[in-house]
């Protein structure tokens, strides 16, 4: 994939993740936000098998073509189990908080995954990386204490 590929894609995530806190914030007028969670992730579970699907990808799991090991089932559970909760978390602090504010605490996920990539994935990282985390946090401070 080349850089472009990348980016774009990123760009397309950081879009979709700003209309699940707008339509999520907006959604949660009188829906418990254990439910709206509930729901968006049956909606989007839907959508990825559909994908999955379309794709061939879930035929060729379910036939025996492709396999996942012990690793990676373990892992891609523990990453499902922690956005769950990383969902349930986001949409109950959206239903007493600001959307702003709410959606900047939750992009603190980027410093711990910088720390996290250079601590057990050994992804090495310049000055410079180090120097985008403090101004990420300083920035994450200044817009979450907006009021």
């Amino acid at each position: 994939m080349n850089n472009l590929q990348w980016i774009a894609l990123g760009l397309l995530a950081a879009l979709g993740g700003a209309g699940v806190t707008v339509f999520g914030k907006l959604g949660l007028e009188g829906v418990s936000s254990t439910l709206a969670t509930a729901l968006r992730a049956v909606i989007m579970a839907l959508v990825m098998l559909v994908v999955a699907l379309g794709t061939g990808q879930l035929g060729a799991l379910l036939g025996g073509k492709v396999q996942l090991s012990g690793r990676a089932w373990l892992l891609i559970t523990l990453a499902g189990l922690s956005g769950a909760g990383s969902w349930l978390a986001y949409f109950a602090a959206l239903r007493v908080g600001p959307a702003a504010g709410v959606a900047a605490l939750d992009r603190l996920s980027l410093a711990l995954i910088f720390l996290f990539s250079a601590l057990v994935l050994r992804e090495p990282h310049t000055w410079r990386g180090w120097v985008g985390m403090l101004v990420l946090l300083t920035g994450v401070y200044l817009m979450a204490s907006d009021r």
